[in-house]
């Protein structure tokens, strides 16, 4: 099988020099060398290489990646039905049976004159015209089975050759032009858009210092009224404590007295027991009057604080 021909050599050629760099045009010169031979062989991928300045190995990978490149022959028409979900529910694999039985050949062969090649295929984006198919990725739908009989007559009477080039050839309108800028220019247009990159990068992070101080701030100020909250708690938790002590000073007071008339004798001086009462009484006087005092301190300090 030969090379690219010069002619083909010659667009190909074109098209690496519509790229800033050479390798962004190896799918399109795939495309021309498929067009060329119907399918990609080893003679045109090795050619490809060369022009690319590629390994082998990485056009192979490459030719071998994608569904729309084919490595092994194939018809002069590849016609691709869809049996995905809105042609399978409109009778997509009931055309695809259609399709077998009509061309002699099942999924995946070329018909013996070499003219047609079927395959199954997933949504080619033609759900509104399910079921439908595609033939060298030309689109037609809805088909019936008698529309796709005729569809097959047209194809091999040649009367859509306007609409349906051999396989291969995946467009016919010549690119004259590509990336019309100058290495220099592409690196300014990147420097420039870097540094918008990290002026928006500097606003963001403006922004976000700004937020992070605004909610340090807001924390500090809740921690404040919180403290300021706790601490008139603890003052008039120390002010009732106080006042109750006072209330039991003068509670104990009260007593004492009552127990010093009741404890008046007829005789002379004290009698034992009532002697004990009375010193009873005036230690529990003292012992009040001692927490009462210690208490007002106390909230006397934490007042000062």
């Amino acid at each position: 099988m030969p090379r690219l021909t010069a002619a083909n050599e010659r667009r190909a050629r074109d098209t690496v020099g519509l790229y800033p760099k050479a390798r962004s045009a190896l799918i399109p010169l795939l495309h021309l060398c498929q067009e060329q031979d119907g399918h990609l062989t080893p003679e045109a991928l090795e050619h490809v290489a060369d022009l690319l300045d590629l390994t082998p190995a990485e056009v192979i990978g490459t030719a071998s990646f994608y569904d729309m490149l084919f490595t092994e022959p194939v018809g002069k028409y590849l016609v691709s039905v869809c049996t995905n979900i809105a042609c399978l529910l409109g009778g997509g694999y009931e055309l695809l049976e259609h399709a077998e039985e009509r061309l002699g050949v099942t999924t995946g062969q070329t018909s013996a004159d070499g003219s047609f090649t079927l395959e199954e295929v997933e949504c080619i984006a033609y759900c509104d015209k399910a079921p439908c198919l595609a033939v060298n990725w030309r689109f037609f739908g809805p088909l019936t089975n008698n529309g796709f009989d005729q569809l097959i007559e047209d194809l091999e009477a040649d009367r859509l050759a306007a609409d349906v080039p051999a396989h291969g050839t995946l467009c016919r309108v010549r690119r004259e032009g590509g990336l019309r800028v100058t290495p220099a220019q592409i690196d300014k247009e990147r420097q420039a858009m870097d540094a918008a990159i990290a002026e928006r990068k500097a606003v963001a992070d403006q922004v976000k210092a700004r937020a992070d101080e605004a909610k340090a701030k807001d924390e500090e100020t809740a921690a404040q009224d919180k403290a300021a909250e706790d601490k008139a708690a603890e003052d008039k938790a120390a002010e009732d404590k106080a006042a109750q002590d006072r209330d039991k000073v003068q509670q104990a007071k009260e007593a004492a007295a009552d127990q010093g008339q009741a404890a008046q004798p007829e005789e002379t001086g004290p009698q034992p027991d009532q002697a004990a009462e009375g010193e009873q009484a005036t230690a529990q006087v003292e012992a009040a009057s001692e927490g009462a005092a210690e208490a007002e301190k106390n909230a006397e300090g934490k007042g000062r604080a």
